[in-house]
């Protein structure tokens, strides 16, 4: 189904409703530049560090596309776990989970709150930018906690520059990304606008301060493009 969120007036700040989950895959696809090759990486890595008994944790999983696709290439017996906050997104999820019979279990959770099993990977998709700065290190040192020594996380954020001239121009760049898309000049102000002090983006030096001080041993970027970045932190 398109994405025509925007295309109409909006009356309220971006939220994750049926509106939104009933074109979720599209909106990505045509929101985040390279979307299927970050989370090409992000698979591999996950696939790399996920063994037989292991557990994984998907943190804002929206419509599980990235666990289904995990299920599909994965040769071990590992739990698959995805926690989201909104229930039109998991009712998504669950029914592409069965249509693949895939044994995946989503769940309506608090990731600030949930209490985490120890696991051997999380993975974070463009859902700490929309995680309050206030507890957004909170969150990534409860993750540090509940991953076994070796673990990894795996996170991919919007960033900033701290640069005026240089932020102005990544912004430009995405815009016109967006526009190759198929995206109106209209719909990107309108979705600029719900997303005004809702996503609260990090620069990629801020992002990986964060890891180190939430107790990562290491963390880098794999994957960049413009104002869109993937990292790996290690345990």
């Amino acid at each position: 189904m398109n994405d025509k969120v925007f295309t109409k007036p909006i009356k309220k700040q971006f939220e994750f409703d049926e509106e939104v989950a009933a074109v979720f895959d599209d909106m990505l696809q045509r929101s985040v530049p390279f979307y299927k090759e970050s989370q090409k990486i992000t698979e591999f890595f996950t696939l790399k560090n996920l063994p037989d008994g292991g557990v994984m944790y998907d943190l804002g999983c929206s419509t599980a596309s990235l666990l289904l696709n995990i299920h599909r290439a994965m040769d071990v017996d590992a739990k698959l776990i995805g926690l989201d906050n909104s229930e039109a997104m998991l009712q998504q999820a669950r029914r592409k989970c069965e249509a693949y019979g895939a044994d995946i279990m989503v769940q309506n959770a608090d990731i600030l709150e949930y209490d985490y099993e120890m696991a051997d990977v999380f993975v974070s998709n463009y859902t700490l930018q929309f995680v309050r700065p206030l507890v957004r290190e909170e969150l990534v040192k409860k993750v540090a906690s509940s991953l076994k020594d070796g673990g990894v996380f795996l996170f991919s954020e919007k960033v900033i520059s701290h640069h005026p001239k240089l932020n102005k121009d990544l912004i430009e760049c995405y815009y016109a990304f967006k526009k190759e898309q198929g995206y109106s000049e209209y719909e990107i102000m309108q979705k600029r606008e719900a997303l005004e002090n809702v996503l609260v983006p990090y620069s990629e030096d801020e992002n990986i301060t964060m890891a180190k001080n939430a107790g990562f041993s290491h963390c880098e970027v794999v994957f960049r493009w413009a104002n869109f970045a993937t990292f790996i932190a290690l345990k």
